[in-house]
């Protein structure tokens, strides 16, 4: 994919994501579990787009709010492609580089493509 469609792929998503956490299928309650998780180290955020285990699989509501955030994101995702006629696979990913890897704080994980588990 090319820069420019990398970046049109990227605004549409930082468009997507702009929209109230309901639009985006994420609770409260999800969003300060998941928010908890990163702080702790057991959750992070990758390369794809979505969010992931870093260490373990989590308690069954912890593991249930990452499945509520990770399916809001796929829906924004799909949208955002169906918009600029990328793939969601290629939304996700320049999610990740415009929108998700800047807010990463200090001492949370990120798995870029094709490595492991990286502390900020």
């Amino acid at each position: 994919m090319q820069t420019r469609d990398i970046l049109g792929v990227g605004a549409a998503v930082l468009a997507a994501l702009a929209l109230p956490a309901a639009a985006v299928a994420q609770s409260a309650q999800a969003k300060a579990a998941v928010d908890s998780a990163k702080a702790a180290g057991v959750v992070g955020e990758q390369a794809d787009g979505f969010l992931g285990f870093v260490t373990g699989g989590g308690d069954p509501a912890l593991r249930s709010a990452v499945a509520e955030i990770n399916a809001g994101r796929a829906q924004v995702y799909r949208e955002a492609a169906a918009r600029t006629g990328a793939t969601p696979e290629a939304a996700g990913a320049a999610a990740f580089v415009n929108v998700v890897q800047p807010r990463i704080q200090p001492g949370q994980f990120y798995k870029p493509n094709g490595g492991g588990w990286v502390k900020k």
